[in-house]
């Protein structure tokens, strides 16, 4: 049997103290054993991110760096290839270019659109003439990126095609500011006109290179402490903020990932193949992405239609895919789904081998060693709807279900991770470690450049010394270097050195942390006790009939209510069942469905021995998922708890007012 000795990941380098003077307790700080003797120092020629670029292209000149599929009269074709040599070419072009147009060290640059080729070669030529990179999200919409381009002073912007008629909208007022926009392909002549009537100068893509090709500049090589990128994270409340993030933290980022895949049999190659879905403008992908660069490996991107990623999964075969809990949700979905259409007998099977490879798991075996029969038998065939060739899969961005990360690990025939970061971090503080079944549920130990410890939260209960230690999750090591124009803020999140990250951590003895909840996501209700609604949502999210869940509560009021997405297709059984007919927006405007999930929403709060005050009293239904659109959650799908209260108040104040007439008339009996 394999895996008998218990594995070390942390050191603990500090105690825990108790609270004094109105300062709180703080519980014991651990970093990762590859850290044991202190971070480790950077090589010479891999201090900035424009180094991670600048030498993966020296080394690997022809494997293929980037991958995308041409659309040709609607039709979407096999991928196509540019080369290190070939991208890092394009790069002298456009940051030459952008020499020409006058642009001086230290100044903006705007990237805007989704991912594509373009995006890193406009990213990159920041790089290399000491510019700073700013994206915009392309989930963002107009008021958002009116206020970063002025916010962030911007001077040139890169935009996909589809995106310039954003900065050419009259209600982009700052584009008057920006000098210059480049079209990742061409403009039409109507845009040229009228970004001629604000003053900006409007290229296509080859007219630039061009221009670049034709007034040759040498790189400005960035200084490790140079500010590389400005990333505006688009925060729950309020305007975004924009993160600045230093040179040297990216190539931090890049040496710790080397370190820590070191130490496993499983190497990665140039012939690895990364398929991009996440936005560039995250944290997560643009830090993979570095990562691939600095491997001469390939960075394949999707077409553009999430709803259809299995199709360019299928025609990329990628060995890496990097999610959030959502996307592995429809993957695990899907995979159910079509079990549920298999014969008794072989879900029976089925069900036997998954037992068995997980117990095997569970015991140290490895996911490749734990049943290779299985694998032969039924997994291979999970495998396959996922490209075929995948050998690791990470999830972030928010915890994933215990449940569904088990399944994972067991059926995809590939390594599956956890890890928990934000911007401000650059992407993992913590990871785990691939094959150690004890990690399932957690996020991992600390990252190679992070110590991480807890911190006291009086209000929520959450005490580091107690048993177990909860508290704020607080890092220090590879972080930010403040937010841009705003040193308050910075000051309020950065307290002797140790960043606040505002999430609450639950962390065991030897340094293994679970995220839990959310020290802002709390509210008090009328009789003064205090809701942790992250943690809520998290428990009332089991019942098959639930999509997505929003709990409210406020302390004028002693009740929660919530607001439902139910689950389409499951609703739609339910209704078959109970005699319900019509659409699914109809199923949801009927007071049958309403008790019924209410109902379900009880019988998960006994089952996971909520307190009364936790318990939901009133439902309203939405059959339309919170989305972007209507600005109800965020592009990273974090809820924006303001907007969702302005959005459904009127049908909140009609549960509550049926509420109360309820309380009167049972008093009244």
């Amino acid at each position: 049997m394999e895996g008998e000795t218990k594995k070390v990941f942390t050191v603990q380098v500090e105690d825990g103290k108790p609270g004094k003077d109105g300062r709180p307790a703080v519980g014991p700080v651990f970093r990762s054993a590859l850290s044991k003797d202190g971070f480790p120092q950077l090589e010479s020629d891999m201090k900035t991110s424009w180094d991670v670029f600048r030498v993966g292209a020296g080394k690997y000149p022809d494997n293929r760096m980037l991958g995308w599929r041409p659309v040709k009269d609607g039709v979407i074709g096999p991928y196509l290839w540019k080369s290190y040599k070939e991208v890092y070419d394009e790069v002298l072009q456009v940051g030459s270019a952008l020499q020409q147009l006058g642009v001086k060290p230290g100044s903006r640059i705007g990237i805007y659109g989704s991912n594509c080729p373009q995006w890193i070669v406009a990213m990159q030529a920041c790089n290399g003439y000491s510019l700073i990179c700013v994206p915009l999200y392309d989930t963002l919409g107009a008021g958002a990126v009116d206020f970063i381009i002025d916010h962030a002073e911007i001077d040139v912007i890169f935009a996909q095609d589809k995106k310039i008629k954003e900065i050419l909208s009259p209600d982009c007022k700052s584009a008057k500011r920006v000098k210059a926009l480049v079209a990742f392909t061409s403009a039409t002549s109507e845009q040229i006109t009228s970004a001629d009537q604000i003053g900006m100068k409007l290229y296509s893509w080859n007219d630039f290179l061009n221009m670049g090709k034709d007034n040759p500049a040498q790189p400005y090589a960035p200084k490790p402490n140079d500010t590389c990128t400005i990333m505006y994270t688009s925060g729950t409340s309020g305007q975004p903020k924009g993160v600045m993030l230093s040179h040297e933290s990216h190539a931090m980022y890049v040496k710790g990932v080397d370190l820590f895949m070191d130490q496993f049999d499983d190497k990665m190659t140039t012939n690895d193949v990364f398929l991009s879905f996440l936005p560039l403008a995250h944290i997560l992908d643009r830090m993979i992405e570095e990562y691939f660069f600095h491997k001469g490996a390939s960075v394949g991107y999707y077409h553009g239609d999430l709803n259809a990623l299995r199709d360019d999964l299928m025609e990329l075969k990628p060995t890496l895919l990097v999610g959030v809990p959502r996307v592995y949700e429809k993957i695990y979905e899907g995979i159910l789904k079509a079990l549920s259409e298999l014969r008794p007998l072989r879900r029976i099977v089925f069900n036997a081998l998954y037992n068995r490879k997980l117990t095997n798991m569970k015991a140290g075996y490895t996911h490749k060693t734990a049943s290779p029969f299985a694998d032969m038998l039924a997994f291979r065939k999970v495998k396959a709807r996922l490209g075929g060739r995948l050998r690791l899969l990470i999830s972030g961005g928010a915890p994933l279900s215990n449940e569904i990360e088990e399944f994972l690990r067991v059926t995809s025939c590939a390594y599956f991770i956890q890890g928990y970061g934000l911007t401000e971090t650059l992407g993992p503080s913590t990871v785990c470690y691939p094959d150690d079944m004890s990690l399932v549920g957690t996020v991992g130990v600390a990252a190679t450049y992070t110590d991480l410890r807890l911190e006291e939260v009086p209000e929520m209960g959450y005490d580091p010394l107690g048993t177990p230690s909860r508290g704020e999750i607080c890092v220090r090591g590879n972080f930010f270097t403040g937010y841009y124009k705003n040193p308050e803020l910075t000051n309020e999140v950065v307290v002797d050195g140790w960043f606040h990250t505002g999430d609450i951590g639950e962390m065991t003895s030897d340094g293994i942390l679970k995220v839990i909840d959310r020290k802002k996501n709390i509210f008090k209700l009328s009789q003064g006790e205090y809701v942790a609604v992250e943690y809520l949502e998290k428990v009332y999210g089991f019942p098959p009939t639930v999509e997505d869940i929003w709990v409210y509560g406020d302390s004028f009021r002693s009740m929660l209510v919530a607001v439902v997405n139910p689950h389409e297709e499951n609703t739609m059984k339910w209704a078959e069942s109970n005699g319900y007919k019509g659409s699914f927006d109809e199923i949801c405007k009927s007071e049958g469905l309403k008790n019924y999930i209410l109902k379900e929403l009880t019988t998960v709060a006994v089952k996971n021995k909520l307190r009364g005050f936790e318990h939901i009293k009133g439902v309203v239904l939405d059959p339309i998922p919170f989305d972007i659109e209507r600005d109800l959650v965020t592009a990273t799908m974090k809820k924006r708890r303001n907007n969702m209260l302005k959005y459904y108040k009127s049908e909140i104040d009609k549960v509550y007012q049926k509420l109360e007439e309820q309380r009167i008339a049972s008093k009244a009996k």
